[in-house]
């Protein structure tokens, strides 16, 4: 495999046809640079360079091997710019996941502020479950996530955002809909239920079930989401009842939400990232946690 600097030796010596000129452009003595060419000639196995005493030409390997030598010094260089912009927060690419919930909110104003802040660092979202982001950090396809409360996972840290309140999500037209009062969750106890499988988010499921619980019943759950935002379609589609984050109760003509009266569960949503988190993700870390608090 041709290294950089056996690269960067060929390239003096193929644009100054001159052994002399291309070690003083390299500032090295001629005798070393001539023995670097004669190696590299035979590790490749074939002749870069014609010489003879008054002249060094390229051969035609040779001027093929010089455009490739040049690309893979600029590939180099390039490599090692953008590698110290993203150790020092100055660009890059940052990979997110988040929770259904927190693309209704935090997300949208960290993400709006983020990129003011810095416009040339590139961003790729998507939408993860909580048990998948440990996962993503740990190898590497995700840099930053946002997760509702887990558990700690070894090579990962959790930052708390904010912790938020259950409310009831009831379809346009359910008999309590129209009432903006704090509702008793105990007057759902008959209703039909949309649930979230215990498996995508264990601590959500279970500040759900407890909730319910506390209230003196315990729901049979008739329809099955994976997500908030699955949730909160199927009551939007008419199928039933269910709770949700207050942060995902955003415009949903036929969704009507209720605040609890006593008794509502609460909701941790925290930020995950690599314990070595890198510039770029305790940067957006610290943004997040500025902006939550607010």
């Amino acid at each position: 495999m041709v290294e950089i600097r056996q690269a960067r030796y060929f390239v003096a010596v193929a644009e100054e046809l001159h052994f002399g000129r291309a070690a003083e452009r390299l500032r090295m003595s001629q005798p070393p640079l001539s023995q670097a060419i004669k190696q590299l000639e035979r590790q490749l196995g074939f002749q870069l360079l014609h010489r003879t005493q008054r002249s060094v030409a390229l051969s035609e390997a040779g001027a093929v091997f010089l455009e490739q030598c040049r690309a893979l010094i600029r590939q180099a260089e390039e490599a090692e710019i953008a590698a110290r912009h993203a150790a020092t927060g100055r660009g890059g690419r940052l990979s997110l996941g988040a929770v259904a919930s927190a693309f209704s909110w935090p997300l949208p104003l960290v993400l709006e502020r983020f990129h003011e802040d810095a416009p040339d660092i590139e961003i790729r979202t998507q939408e993860i479950d909580t048990h998948e982001a440990a996962a993503g950090l740990l190898d590497r396809t995700l840099d930053w996530a946002i997760v509702r409360q887990t558990a700690p996972v070894r090579g990962t840290t959790a930052t708390s955002l904010f912790v938020d309140r259950f409310v009831a999500a009831l379809p346009a037209g359910h008999p309590a809909a129209a009432d903006g009062d704090p509702l008793d969750l105990a007057d759902l106890a008959g209703d039909t239920w949309v649930w979230l499988n215990r498996h995508i988010s264990p601590d959500y499921h279970d500040a759900m079930a407890t909730m319910c619980r506390t209230a003196g019943f315990s729901p049979v759950p008739t329809h099955w989401a994976r997500s908030v935002t699955s949730q909160i379609a199927m009551v939007e589609c008419g199928l039933g009842v269910t709770v949700v984050p207050a942060a995902a109760s955003g415009a949903h003509p036929a969704v009507r939400f209720r605040p609890l009266r006593h008794g509502a569960a609460t909701i941790e949503l925290t930020v995950m990232t690599r314990s070595a988190p890198g510039a770029l993700a305790e940067r957006l870390t610290k943004l997040a946690t500025r902006l939550t608090a607010t």
